[in-house]
């Protein structure tokens, strides 16, 4: 097929995501707390469920789905630089590993308890863990999740960002917090930048530049994750063809472990540790991130199995319930430990 072709192709559903994208992000301007992605998918959902898109969006809707994922996760590397762990201190590092530690830990037993397994589990477990919505699209076409998967993961994560926007100031002032010391709590707690912005910013100033520091060190550890799960899928994959008796390679491929979209992640992070990225560039490229991954989520949305959803039924949400009152517990218990409260 022929490039021009291809676009062809590929053209109506990409349209349509861009579309919904568009007003999607409008919404999340004017209500900051939804957020453009939250928004993006659910309205995809929705007009999924009113208008179901025929083959011919189909194409596009599935690039929109994954390829643009990809290209966004790339654009969030300008907004880091790796000399930002460093800066945080090594105090705050304890902190932030050992909650996301536990978060891990956490969403494996109690996942398995409550049979949740596969790639939900998965999703649910680095969005609470990491940083939601961009941690769920960094790991998204690494294990291959399925749409259905990845709508109810952030659903699920979007539901505990409100909670903590909306409860995380009052715990901060009822055990009377400093600012430093709330900006760790939200940066370690909060999932999505935007509810890390909203929680902190009113705490105070301070405390969200602080906080917004930490979540963007947070996001950084997308990249072990993603490697070890690469790692994890990879193996596998390998298994399952040798129980089936296919033919399969003797050696594993680095550029087939390692996903493109990680690499270069990576040199874009390491680019603008070093300057080469304009300090004057990095709001657009934030707000263009964030765009093409409202762009993606909404393709998801349009894409999403309704029936398949509900028939995850409610566990899900208990699972994610449980590691949100899991992660702000420990932050917590973290921070009084090391005398940080």
């Amino acid at each position: 097929m022929s490039a021009l072709a291809k676009l062809t192709a590929h053209l109506p559903g990409v349209t349509v995501a861009v579309v919904i994208a568009v007003g999607a992000t409008l919404v999340g301007k004017a209500f900051p707390l939804v957020g453009g992605p939250v928004t993006g998918i659910v309205a995809g959902v929705v007009i999924a469920a009113l208008v179901k898109p025929g083959p011919r969006f189909q194409p596009g809707i599935k690039t929109a789905g994954k390829f643009i994922l990809q290209v966004s996760v790339v654009i969030l590397g300008t907004q880091l630089s790796l000399l930002q762990v460093i800066r945080v201190g090594v105090s705050s590092l304890p902190v932030m590993l050992g909650t996301l530690l536990v978060c891990l830990v956490a969403t494996y037993l109690i996942g398995r308890w409550l049979g949740i397994v596969g790639d939900l589990r998965t999703l649910i477990g680095v969005g609470t863990g990491i940083c939601g919505a961009s941690a769920i699209a960094a790991v998204t076409p690494v294990i291959g999740a399925a749409e259905v998967a990845v709508t109810y993961a952030i659903s699920t994560i979007f539901l505990f960002n409100i909670a903590a926007v909306l409860a995380f100031p009052m715990i901060g002032h009822a055990l009377g917090m400093g600012q430093h010391s709330f900006g760790l709590f939200a940066g370690t707690a909060v999932n999505d930048m935007s509810s890390v912005v909203a929680a902190s910013t009113t705490y105070g100033s301070a405390a969200a530049n602080y906080a917004v520091v930490v979540k963007l060190t947070r996001t950084l550890l997308i990249i072990p994750i993603c490697l070890g799960l690469a790692a994890i899928t990879g193996r596998k994959a390998r298994t399952d063809a040798t129980a089936t008796e296919q033919p399969a390679k003797s050696r594993v491929q680095i550029h087939r472990l390692v996903p493109w979209f990680l690499i270069g992640f990576l040199i874009l992070a390491a680019a603008n540790t070093v300057g080469l990225v304009p300090a004057s560039t990095h709001r657009g490229l934030a707000e263009a991130s964030v765009f093409l991954i409202t762009v993606a989520l909404s393709a998801i949305g349009l894409s999403t199995d309704l029936p398949g959803l509900r028939r995850t039924g409610h566990r899900p949400l208990i699972l994610g319930a449980a590691l949100w009152v899991i992660v702000t517990l420990t932050s917590l218990g973290l921070q009084a430990v090391s005398g940080m409260l």
